[in-house]
């Protein structure tokens, strides 16, 4: 579906009218493509005193061969330089009062950060260069998980890390996205997938999220193809988000089994052909969907990936809905995803480190007009996530995405108004596409994502409602 809006926007005209009148003016934002380096242009890293995460941060920028440099003030943080030098990360000078250079990401390590006092570091390394970083770029935070902190000051200097991030997702515009990693302890050595995902354009349409890394066994992946050797289902993949994450799940690497009803058989059969995976029709609501599930992936080594994604909607307000639109939409978006997941799960029917990716929503965190039924199904999505992710065992993890505004042939059929309010209604002014809800997915699927568990990461552009 084209935005019209957006197209406006970039006409000569449309520029003039947008500026004067004070409009949003969305920008094309950078996305994946393959071949194409994990970020290109230069990644300016700091670090509060006393940080222990550096040294693990500096790695991974080592190992994607980012050209870096030291923020104005690492200079005199000789931690910082060390932590980089130990793992061959070599920190190009960044002259102080600098205005000119030009910055794809914005990196800093607030893990030493014990007080209030302290979080004075997140002005002093992000102020002097906060109008030097470039379009769709990145700013990342890495703290430690509050719950983890020493003592109550420490604690609270962690979580304010969120409040920080959240407003310069909505202040630097240009398509930049802000993110927070929160890192458990000993956990720093699963920290590479995550880095990965949010300096790429992989995470265009991601921002304003808190990611939570666990402590967990670390996995040695060949990043061109995370998902080799893998077999992943994906429910609802006929079209849509659905029919993207079966393409990006096969770009990664994995045998990809397209599911959804029979009714849907030559889109189903269509996609599959697209990527050289396989069909299996089943209406996901029947009794024996699991064991019809774990039975098609036996055949190709046993299944490693499912992605819940098969959804619908059917929106009246409470006092107009029939009882039958209540129980299709909680069947099919939310029961469906709990039985299938306990017939896997009680039967041996994920392989090591597999991986449960459920789809949630916007509506399940704000809720919305005339979508309680809808809501309902995605808040207990949420909760499906929140709560089977410790009882997971054998390297298994359980994780979600909630889209927001993704232009699909679902939101096309929103009125104009209502749409176009979506659209812009986030800190990118624009709706996502279904890619980006796809790449989002891909992240948790990795093998090396094994430190994720119990996420849900929104694909929002930062949305308001929620937020």
């Amino acid at each position: 579906m084209t935005d019209q809006y957006q197209t406006f926007a970039k006409s000569p005209i449309g520029k003039f009218v947008i500026k004067n009148l004070g409009l949003p003016s969305p920008i094309e934002l950078n996305r994946f493509q393959a071949g194409q380096p994990v970020i290109q242009g230069a990644v300016l890293f700091g670090a509060a005193p006393n940080s222990h995460l550096t040294a693990s941060i500096s790695q991974v920028l080592s190992n994607i061969h980012a050209d870096v440099y030291a923020g104005n003030h690492a200079g005199d943080n000789n931690e910082l330089q060390q932590a980089a030098a130990s793992v061959g990360l070599n920190l190009r000078a960044l002259n102080q009062g600098d205005k000119e250079s030009r910055f794809k990401a914005l990196v800093f390590d607030a893990s030493g950060i014990e007080n209030a006092e302290q979080l004075k570091a997140l002005y002093d390394f992000f102020h002097p260069v906060a109008r030097q970083i470039q379009t769709s770029g990145r700013v990342i935070v890495i703290g430690i998980s509050p719950e983890t902190a020493k003592s109550v000051a420490a604690a609270t200097a962690q979580r304010a890390l969120e409040g920080f991030v959240k407003s310069v997702g909505k202040e630097f515009k240009k398509g930049i996205a802000a993110e927070l990693v929160y890192v458990d302890q000993d956990a720093q050595d699963n920290i590479e997938s995550t880095l990965r995902f949010l300096l790429s354009p992989r995470s265009a349409y991601v921002s304003g999220q808190v990611i939570r890394v666990s402590k967990a066994k670390t996995v040695e992946v060949d990043w061109a193809q995370p998902l080799a050797g893998k077999t992943a289902v994906v429910t609802g993949a006929s079209r849509g988000i659905g029919e993207a994450i079966a393409h990006v799940l096969a770009r990664d690497g994995a045998h990809v089994i397209c599911l959804d009803v029979p009714q849907q058989q030559a889109d189903l059969e269509r996609v599959a052909n697209e990527i050289g995976g396989s069909v299996l029709t089943l209406d996901i609501t029947a009794n024996d969907a699991g064991e019809k599930i774990k039975a098609a992936a036996a055949t190709q080594g046993g299944l490693d990936i499912i992605v819940h994604n098969a959804g619908v909607t059917r929106d009246k307000t409470l006092a107009n809905m029939k009882p039958e639109l209540w129980d299709l939409v909680i069947n099919i978006n939310l029961a469906a995803n709990e039985r299938v997941n306990d017939y896997l799960l009680n039967n041996a029917g994920l392989n090591e480190n597999g991986r449960i990716i459920c789809v949630s929503s916007i509506s399940g965190i704000a809720g919305n007009l005339g979508q309680t039924n809808y809501a309902v199904s995605k808040a207990g999505v949420i909760g499906l996530v929140k709560f089977t992710a410790p009882t997971l065992k054998n390297g298994i993890t359980i994780n979600a995405v909630a889209p927001g505004f993704i232009e699909t042939q679902m939101t096309a059929a929103i009125p104009f108004a209502i749409r176009e309010a979506g659209r812009r209604m986030n800190s990118m002014s624009q709706g996502g596409l279904p890619v980006d809800v796809a790449e989002t997915i891909a992240y948790f699927a990795s093998t090396a994502s094994t430190g994720l568990n119990g996420n849900v990461v929104r694909v929002c552009g930062q949305s308001l409602l929620g937020a």
